[in-house]
Formats: C-alpha cells, structure tokens, sequence
C-alpha cells in the first residue's frame, strides 16, 4: 500500500509560522525568554517540536522575529492614533495604564524583555535596535514633522523612561505607589516631549 505524504502550501506555512510568533511572543513577556522552552512555544502553538526547525534555525531566531514583529505592531498602533499633541498625549497614557501595566503578555516587547534581549546574541539586539527605531522614528515625525531628525535623542529617551516607568509600577507590591508612579510618569513624558517639539 502506497503511503500518501500531504504536503502543505506556502499559504498553510506562511500561517503557521505567524501562528508561532504570536504564540511564542505572548509566552515571551509572560514567562520570559529564558523561561520559555521550545517545546512549551511549540505547544502553545498547537503543533510538535519537530515543526519548529522548519520555520526557524534556533530559538535565537525566533525571539528576534517576535520581538521585531511586535514592535511592528506598536508602529500599527501608532498610526491608528490622533494626529498631534492629543495623539502623542493618548500614547503616553495608554502605554503608562494600569491596564498596561497589568497585561505584560499582551503590551509592550521592551517593557517586558528589556532586560533579556541584553543578554541575546547580536542578530537579536540588531533586530531589536532597528525595530525600536523605527518606533521611535515615528514618533519624533509627529513630534517635529520638519525635522524629526532633531527629536530622535529625545524621544528615545522618553521612551526609556516610559519603559522604565512601566517595569518599576509592575514590580512595587503597593498598588497605590504603582499608580502613582504610572501617573507621575505620564506628566513627566508629556513635559519631555513638549520640550523636544520645539
């Protein structure tokens, strides 16, 4: 009896593989890098190890895709925003909400892995470096249209502290200093950005 092997379309890997870096980056900010094995990504993902290495060459590989694929939908994000300041100001409280905050699984790839993606290889940082940078592009567009050139420094340091700000409120015990620090944070990144528009 002759055996039949299916074989699947680029459309069927091509969806696969996204289903992998959703999966995979979602697992990532809840458990971390280091905590996520490739057979609890694959689970997740609903289909066998062995599948893994037809999508990615390592585990290394696949953190720098999510984490770039993320990013890229923060830039989505972005565009769906206001025009202007009360655009910059809706990012600001929507990154620094305790609904945020509360969500790492779901929100931002730098607020939760920061400090793992320092310990990746260089192909992961590179991709993380030109991802946020790419973010960060956007905003100094809208922060100074004329010369966003001129506000990178600044908005990458604003973002810094968004960051920052974000990892500290997750990590307080005391629920009402982690609201106040998100709050605090807010004032601090809109008066930053205001400076960095003119």
């Amino acid at each position: 009896m002759e055996k039949r092997v299916v074989r699947y379309g680029k459309e069927h890997k091509l969806e696969t593989r996204r289903r992998i870096v959703e999966t995979a980056g979602r697992r990532f900010k809840r458990d971390g890098i280091d905590g996520s094995g490739v057979a609890t990504l694959m689970k997740d993902a609903g289909l066998t190890n062995g599948a893994f290495y037809a999508h990615f060459e390592s585990k290394e590989d696949l953190v720098a895709t999510a984490v770039s694929e993320q990013l890229r939908e923060q830039r989505e994000w972005l565009d769906s925003i206001a025009p202007g300041r009360a655009g910059i100001e809706q990012m600001v409280r929507e990154y620094l909400s305790p609904e945020h905050r509360d969500n790492p699984e779901g929100g931002c790839p730098s607020a939760a892995l920061l400090d793992e993606i320092t310990r990746c290889a260089d192909p992961t940082k590179q991709a993380y470096t030109d991802s946020v940078l790419a973010f960060i592009d956007d905003i100094a567009a809208r922060l100074a249209p004329h010369d966003p050139a001129s506000a990178r420094v600044k908005v990458l340091s604003v973002y810094a502290s968004l960051v920052g700000t974000l990892q500290l409120s997750r990590a307080l015990a005391d629920r009402k200093l982690a609201d106040d620090i998100l709050e605090q944070g807010v004032r601090n990144a809109l008066m930053a950005l205001d400076s960095a528009a003119h």
